[in-house]
């Protein structure tokens, strides 16, 4: 059950290792720390090394603040965490990347779906912005892409946020695709 409200935008992303997972968030969340967005990560596998050989390797402005960002959030999966996330950024525009197997990202989203039922009226009172990023590695599901993009508003590539028929032209809203 996802929570329907105009402050609340998921998206999807699919990658092929870890290398590609960081290289496509890095540009993204560089400009989303410009925009003043707090960026917290939900992730079943630690991240820290990749995220860090990336940063001394490439000039991005915001290379101390996306190090400072906890790329090994293997327990924040827990609903406590996800309240703990939310609750010390209420106010601000919040951008949650979820990553690692399709059980692990279906348990977080159920914590966080269970975390906007019960405050979605603080949310809407202090307008509280959420967007979160699923993010699914290629080898982890199998024909699970028609549910996978049902539950999710947009796509994120290596290009950006996307609408999901620009990327699979022959997708409709839960129609399997030919």
């Amino acid at each position: 059950m996802n929570i329907d409200n105009e402050n609340i935008i998921r998206l999807c992303s699919f990658y092929v290792s870890k290398w590609h997972l960081i290289t496509m968030l890095l540009p993204y969340i560089n400009n989303k720390i410009n925009e003043k967005m707090k960026i917290a990560t939900i992730s079943e596998t630690d991240l820290n090394q990749n995220v860090k050989i990336l940063i001394n390797k490439l000039n991005i402005k915001n290379g101390e603040k996306i190090l400072k960002i906890n790329w090994n959030n293997k327990n924040s999966n827990k609903y406590s965490n996800i309240r703990k996330i939310i609750d010390i950024n209420i106010g601000n525009e919040i951008l949650i990347i979820v990553n690692g197997s399709n059980e692990y990202i279906k348990n977080v989203n159920k914590n966080i779906n269970k975390y906007l039922k019960n405050n979605i009226s603080k949310l809407e009172v202090t307008n509280t912005k959420i967007k979160i990023i699923d993010c699914y590695e290629i080898t982890e599901f199998n024909n699970d892409i028609v549910e996978i993009l049902d539950k999710h508003d947009k796509i994120f590539n290596t290009s950006g946020e996307k609408e999901i028929t620009d990327i699979f032209e022959d997708y409709s809203r839960n129609k399997k695709i030919s």
